[in-house]
């Protein structure tokens, strides 16, 4: 386990947890940890960063878990770590904030499908279930709606949500969760919404990564930490400007994936 911090004008610093970005980094997820870390530094927040690797004991006192994407062997490893571990289990119940990306959302549901297409248990922690489904991988630009955040102090908007996908699965909200928006352009859930919340763990097909592209999510989550007054106005413009591009390029299908004969056939 490694760790990095920066001082701030805070008594304690806020800290965030990468979990085993060695089996769930395979989308570049990682950077959102910097994002986070950034933007509280910024504004004079404290931040301590902390890497757990698989096999080390995942703390269970960090403020703000970050689980991402990874590949289909290294997401049942990864959930027999958390699973044997029982820190995330234990942050999750004292008010730890999880953002999960990909295969980590589905690893924090109730089952999911390995490689094999056979279900497994996953961790409980968001209230949805993953099943594998006859139709093409979902690959390409994702683009909801105007997404919103609730929280004990009301409804954070966080506007559309912009990203990219590569997944295989359908992953169907439970009666407990919420979604965080309706699909415009891709898959997301497969039902036509995007996102898992269940509590305090958001769980998401946004890789991008998808704080970088969502600043407002990466601030709805700090908010949650630090309270929704001390996240002091930030200049995105630039953010802003590369938001509009992907938006329109994806409402344009400019980035659209080729995809095969077959996969059209079985579309239609």
């Amino acid at each position: 386990m490694t760790s990095s911090s920066t001082s701030t004008h805070r008594d304690s610093a806020v800290t965030i947890v990468s979990l085993y970005p060695e089996l769930l980094g395979t989308y570049g997820d990682g950077g959102n940890a910097l994002v986070l870390s950034r933007r509280l530094e910024w504004r004079g927040i404290a931040v301590e960063h902390l890497t757990v690797d698989a096999g080390a004991p995942v703390p269970d006192s960090a403020d703000l878990y970050l689980v991402g994407g990874g590949e289909d062997g290294p997401q049942v490893q990864a959930t027999r770590e958390l699973e044997r571990s029982q820190g995330l289990h234990r942050a999750v119940d004292k008010g730890a904030v999880v953002l999960a990306i990909c295969a980590g959302m589905q690893i924090l549901g109730h089952r999911f499908p390995d490689a094999s297409g056979a279900s497994r248990d996953g961790l409980g922690l968001l209230d949805c279930e993953t099943v594998r489904v006859d139709r093409p991988r979902a690959v390409g630009e994702l683009l909801t709606t105007s997404a919103q955040f609730t929280t004990a102090r009301g409804v954070v908007d966080l506007g559309p949500l912009t990203g990219f996908e590569n997944h295989a699965g359908r992953t169907v909200p439970g009666p407990t969760s919420h979604v965080l928006a309706s699909v415009e352009v891709g898959e997301g859930n497969g039902n036509g919404s995007e996102g898992v919340v269940t509590g305090n763990v958001i769980g998401t097909y946004l890789h991008g990564p998808a704080l970088a592209r969502n600043p407002r999510l990466a601030d709805a989550l700090l908010g949650l930490i630090v309270g929704p007054e001390a996240l002091t106005s930030l200049d995105d413009h630039d953010v802003d400007v590369l938001r509009a591009e992907r938006i329109h390029a994806a409402r344009e299908h400019e980035l659209a994936p080729r995809r095969s004969w077959r996969d059209v056939l079985r579309r239609s």
